[in-house]
């Protein structure tokens, strides 16, 4: 597979070998169907190395987990997208009370590491493409909490740090089939003013800047396989196609959080007081916005338009928090899984387990089915089946 090329694009379909002698088949704009670079990967985020905190052995979580993997193929999926906070690697130890140091950034602990290495090769024995990405990378996270040495978008060191995790990452896997795992760079690029703010306003990346980061760490991963996919998030919170990048063998990854009204409905790290979230309706108003599918529509049209132009596109994260009434949440969801089928592009629910998930979710108005213990809702898997 050549470097510029994710997958092959499909030849003019059979629907030529009707035309007459004389009609220009390049006449015919938008006849040849579009193929987006990328596959249509099918299926959910595992967060067993989503927080920062050192990571400790647990057989039974790795067991738990390798079980949620046969689910997700058996139930037809096979795509799982692992978000890991980089001092969850380290040897450094949140819980000392001592701020991480830019030397500590790069001390990684071989324990996790192998950790990490043994949940990508259990996803892959059930024929599941692995996305692994960096949630937090050295200074940067979309999300507080941790207290970083330096910035990722403004401080050389910061992006250096950031290169070498990646080269790291590119040697440990350099001989996995690009079928069987991509890189996700970092999730949900931003810049925010105080970085340890949770509620700090934030804004797009300079495209420059990004498009510096993302080289750098091409580079660096394409040395140990020239093969390997690489995928960067949106700009702005993974809202903003990056058009600095679409020269670039780099798939892009949007969001399918729109709106998060709907998505983030008394979510509390999104809402200071989650009392002040409007009811979410779908169609409808809300907060005197109008939401329905034609909108919806219009969100995504610049990503459907940069797989026109050739660049491959995933939606890495998607999904609502169980706050949501349910029956509103299938309604827009079901919408949001047919605008981006419809255009090839696939999707990975934010998560397996947990508050956005298929399984064992908290939602208070879900009849839930009874499965080897969890409770597992049934509705939400039909309509993921179905797309």
């Amino acid at each position: 597979m050549k470097r510029r090329d994710f997958l092959k694009t499909t030849a003019i379909g059979a629907g030529m070998i009707g035309l007459g002698n004389h009609t220009d088949i390049f006449g015919l704009p938008q006849y040849e169907p579009i193929k987006n670079k990328l596959p249509r990967w099918r299926g959910f985020n595992i967060l067993d190395f989503f927080t920062p905190q050192r990571y400790v052995a647990n057989p039974r979580r790795f067991a738990d987990t390798e079980q949620d993997f046969k689910w997700m193929a058996d139930w037809g999926f096979d795509f799982v997208r692992i978000p890991i906070a980089y001092p969850s690697y380290l040897n450094y130890d949140p819980a000392s009370g001592k701020d991480i140091t830019p030397e500590q950034t790069i001390d990684f602990r071989e324990e996790a590491l192998d950790a990490i290495e043994q949940v990508v090769y259990a996803a892959n024995k059930y024929h599941l493409h692995v996305s692994l990405n960096l949630h937090r990378a050295p200074g940067f996270c979309i999300n507080a909490g941790f207290h970083e040495p330096f910035n990722l978008w403004k401080d050389e060191e910061a992006q250096q740090a950031f290169y070498y995790h990646w080269s790291m990452w590119a040697k440990r896997f350099r001989n996995v089939s690009p079928n069987l795992l991509s890189f996700d760079l970092v999730n949900e690029p931003c810049f925010k003013e105080d970085m340890n703010d949770q509620f700090s306003p934030s804004k797009a990346i300079p495209g420059d800047i990004y498009r510096k980061v993302a080289v750098g760490c091409l580079d660096v991963i394409h040395k140990q396989n020239p093969d390997r996919l690489v995928v960067a998030d949106g700009n702005h919170g993974g809202s903003l196609v990056i058009p600095e990048l679409t020269d670039l063998p780099i798939g892009q990854s949007c969001r399918g959080y729109f709106p998060h009204y709907i998505s983030h409905y008394r979510a509390e790290w999104v809402w200071k007081n989650p009392d002040d979230a409007p009811l979410p309706v779908w169609p409808g108003t809300i907060d005197g916005q109008k939401f329905d599918r034609e909108v919806l529509e219009n969100f995504y049209r610049p990503w459907i338009d940069l797989v026109k132009q050739g660049v491959g596109v995933h939606c890495g994260e998607c999904g609502c928090y169980s706050e949501t009434p349910h029956d509103v949440f299938l309604a827009w969801f079901e919408d949001q899984l047919d605008i981006l089928t419809t255009h090839g592009i696939g999707w990975g629910l934010w998560n397996f387990r947990g508050t956005f998930g298929l399984i064992d979710s908290r939602r208070k108005d879900v009849a839930y089915e009874d499965w080897y213990g969890h409770k597992l809702d049934g509705k939400l898997l039909k309509l993921l089946q179905k797309y």
